[in-house]
């Protein structure tokens, strides 16, 4: 093989891996779509099934709360009722036996009133939480929503630009060999995306090992198609490529 047909066949390879990069993007983005909602919808659930918990709480302390209000309000009723009739006892006996009763109630509604107290304090505890998430809760939503509404619109796009990516790929696949062609694309569906790379200083751009000096000699005469030893791509001396270029703006002139 001359080094003009090397050249040549070297980028119809480079093309047909643009286009193959092309391609490959395309599809990412269709398959991280999906993915994207779904982590989107588990982060909402996640932020719903956290507001119902605050909620829950909250709806239980308001309970406790409305209990203790009726509890306090009936003892102190209990209270004024206890001292009204003091004043009508007959004899100290039964004065000093009011008068204790009179005063565990008062000791349990200054309990009561304390864990009123502590009750507050958590119910404004829980109402901050719950305005703190319903903040970043209705964000959430109204992206999700944005996210459903437009991830269709979106895929259909993907679809289009991949069926004139795939048109592309036929035509430029035409003018590259038939044995060459085959052989990209037998690396192509065994190997991760690229399939054709540059060495650079030595190096192999796709999996970033050192080409053995022998390989490289014989990279360097671009005189046939070689692949890395050690990643099995097929692979340019990116020098020779810049030359090919040259070349051809050269012809054009």
């Amino acid at each position: 093989m001359t080094n003009a047909i090397y050249f040549d066949q070297i980028k119809q390879l480079v093309e047909l891996q643009k286009v193959d990069d092309a391609i490959f993007a395309v599809r990412q983005d269709i398959e991280r779509s999906p993915r994207e909602l779904e982590n989107m919808e588990r982060r909402y659930e996640e932020s719903e099934a956290q507001r119902n918990r605050i909620l829950d709480k909250l709806a239980h302390l308001q309970e406790q709360q409305k209990r203790l209000s009726l509890e306090i309000d009936d003892d102190s009723a209990r209270i004024k009722k206890s001292k009204n009739k003091l004043m009508q006892v007959g004899n100290t006996r039964e004065y000093h036996a009011m008068l204790r009763e009179m005063d565990g109630m008062e000791k349990i509604n200054r309990s009561r009133e304390e864990e009123k107290v502590t009750l507050l304090e958590e119910l404004q505890l829980q109402n901050n939480a719950l305005a703190e998430i319903d903040s970043s809760h209705d964000i959430l939503k109204t992206e999700l929503e944005a996210k459903r509404d437009g991830m269709e619109e979106r895929i259909q796009k993907a679809q289009k630009t991949l069926e004139d990516l795939n048109k592309k790929r036929a035509k430029v696949s035409r003018f590259i060999p038939q044995p060459v062609f085959m052989r990209y694309e037998f690396i192509r569906v065994r190997m991760e995306h690229p399939v054709i790379v540059a060495v650079k200083d030595g190096v192999c751009s796709g999996c970033n090992i050192t080409v053995p000096p022998q390989s490289f000699i014989e990279l360097q005469r671009g005189q046939q198609i070689l692949s890395c030893p050690n990643c099995q791509r097929l692979i340019f001396w990116c020098e020779h490529f810049d030359m090919s270029e040259e070349a051809a703006k050269t012809a054009e002139m």
